[in-house]
């Protein structure tokens, strides 16, 4: 087989503006490895250290094989047919049918990033030795990573348990040079009329391995989906949590509320928690310096603000409190060589459930609860600015003419609708376990499921929050218009909504709406106005 080159430097970006290379060693990987291998196209170094282990480990696996004594994964049958000892001139033939048979996904394919994560935390796990795979195994799937070709991973397949069977094996299936496969340049190959898996590999100097004793096993028994999706949906959550303090911030300033509830000694002193004092501090600091809000600070007619302006920090807190449980979850999961049966340092080859995705799809399920709390509290803030009943000043949906224009009317149904249906995705995944294999498999984690509602939902969020966004910012600007320029941003404030003006214009006449919104999702998305933000007052938390 021949491996792509690669051009190595360290495990961070090359000045020379070529990709980075992440080192794949015996000792692990970092969730920033695998984003940017999922991500941004790293390139895959295995080290020598990690090569030598994995052809160490695999002798263990060529005894048992050479033994008259049955040994699961290698000489017996899979799953429910564990039973039948398979005689050493059909072991080949048993590799294959594993992953032909087990590559039974459908529906559409899952995004390039998904299998990208998969494929790279599965060839960690075949890097730590503990698997028995022979090093061209890792070298093919590493090289495959590397060429840029993704294997074509269908949404239904998987059930969590033995770990992320199906997808796994779709990529598996590519390494042998069959199923489907998108090229870097974005042409398919392996369905009808096309060009085959084969070919596309032998265009980046990949020789199709052919699987031996346990290799197939050691390619589809991980929770590497779910947990790569895990991965994606912490850091995407870090980001969004910081934007939903900043959007909470301009409400309240929109809507005459008051920064004291922010104030840090109602925070870490009185409840501890420490994602509730991070977000606090955040507010605080986008409505410093605020014209609008001092305004009010003295004789304000209002006694307290609604819970969705002074309960903020409560609700991002414990959102981002459970963002940093996951994370330590996801940790422990990443650590862990995962397969059925392993290879133990002394050599054993033991039997084991560790496959089963409970611990990840617990957190998946928990973060889905998360993720629909935070876009329902900002939902209720863009409606409050909406109402004149509640909006302390500001024009019936922000419009120019209300009755003759609509103003946000229904941007705010779009977000009621995207916060119904982060809803229905909070319903937990990991509670409805469906027996499988002939009742061998009779309890599954859903952790593949888990993390597919998930990824929507947080694509939701993101959403909700750029209505936010447009609300808060068409309602600061008409605060302005309204003292006639002297009631004003802080520097914070200021800043997001210059950033918005770029691509999203302000109050005004009624105007097709769809493209300023999803023009406002896609700056929440690159971080763009949460960077005017940070610039104006220094890296949030």
């Amino acid at each position: 087989m021949t491996l792509i080159p690669t051009h190595a430097q360290d495990s961070t970006a090359s000045t020379s503006g070529r990709a980075p290379t992440v080192i794949l060693g015996s000792a692990g990987v970092t969730p920033e490895d695998t984003l940017a291998v999922a991500r941004h196209g790293a390139t895959v170094r295995i080290s020598e250290e990690a090569l030598d282990g994995v052809a160490r480990v695999r002798e263990h696996i060529d005894t048992l094989a050479a033994s008259e004594v049955p040994a699961y994964g290698i000489s017996t049958g899979f799953g429910a047919l564990a039973n039948r000892h398979i005689p050493a001139e059909l072991r080949t033939q048993l590799q294959k049918s594993l992953i032909r048979s087990h590559a039974a996904g459908m529906g559409p394919a899952v995004e390039r990033e998904v299998v990208r994560a998969l494929m790279f935390l599965r060839a960690k796990t075949l890097a730590s030795g503990r698997t028995g795979v022979r090093p061209v195994v890792l070298e093919t799937m590493v090289a495959v990573l590397n060429a840029g070709i993704t294997p074509v991973v269908r949404e239904f397949g998987s059930l969590g348990c033995s770990g992320d069977l199906a997808p796994l094996s779709h990529c598996a299936l590519v390494l042998m040079g069959e199923g489907e496969a998108e090229g870097p340049d974005g042409e398919l190959c392996g369905g009808r009329g096309q060009r085959s898996v084969t070919e596309l590999l032998s265009d980046h100097g990949i020789v199709p391995v052919t699987l031996a004793e346990k290799e197939g096993l050691a390619l589809v028994n991980g929770t590497e989906g779910m947990l790569g999706m895990l991965l994606m949906a912490i850091a995407d959550l870090r980001k969004l949590l910081t934007t939903a303090d900043v959007t909470a911030a301009l409400s309240v300033e929109a809507l005459l509320g008051t920064d004291q509830v922010f104030v840090p000694e109602l925070h870490a002193a009185l409840r501890p928690h420490p994602g509730q004092a991070a977000a606090a501090d955040n507010m605080l600091r986008v409505l410093a310096n605020s014209a609008i809000v001092a305004s009010h600070r003295v004789n304000d007619t209002k006694v307290q603000d609604a819970y969705s302006l002074r309960c903020a920090p409560q609700v991002a807190g414990a959102a981002r409190d459970t963002v940093d449980h996951a994370a330590m979850v996801a940790s422990r999961e990443l650590a862990a060589a995962i397969d059925n049966p392993v290879v133990l340092p002394d050599g054993r080859v033991l039997s084991n459930g560790n496959f089963h995705g409970a611990p990840v799809a617990y957190v998946l399920d928990f973060l889905a609860i998360v993720v629909v709390d935070v876009s329902s509290i900002a939902e209720r803030r863009t409606d409050r600015m909406l109402d004149p009943a509640r909006s302390h000043g500001l024009p019936a949906f922000l419009a120019s003419d209300p009755g003759v224009d609509s103003g946000l009317m229904i941007a705010q149904y779009t977000q009621a609708g995207l916060v119904s249906d982060n809803k229905r995705l909070a319903v937990p995944a990991s509670v409805d376990s469906i027996p499988s294999s002939a009742m061998q498999e009779d309890h599954v984690s859903m952790g593949w499921h888990a993390a597919r509602k998930l990824r929507k939902g947080v694509e939701n969020l993101r959403r909700v929050l750029a209505i936010e966004l447009v609300t808060a910012a068409r309602a600061i600007d008409i605060r302005c218009q309204l003292s006639d320029g002297t009631l004003t941003p802080g520097p914070a404030g200021a800043a997001a909504i210059r950033a918005l003006r770029e691509s999203v214009e302000g109050p005004g006449a009624d105007r097709f709406l769809s493209p300023e919104l999803e023009m406002a999702d896609q700056m929440v998305r690159s971080g763009e106005v949460l960077d005017a933000v940070e610039l104006a007052v220094g890296k949030l938390a």
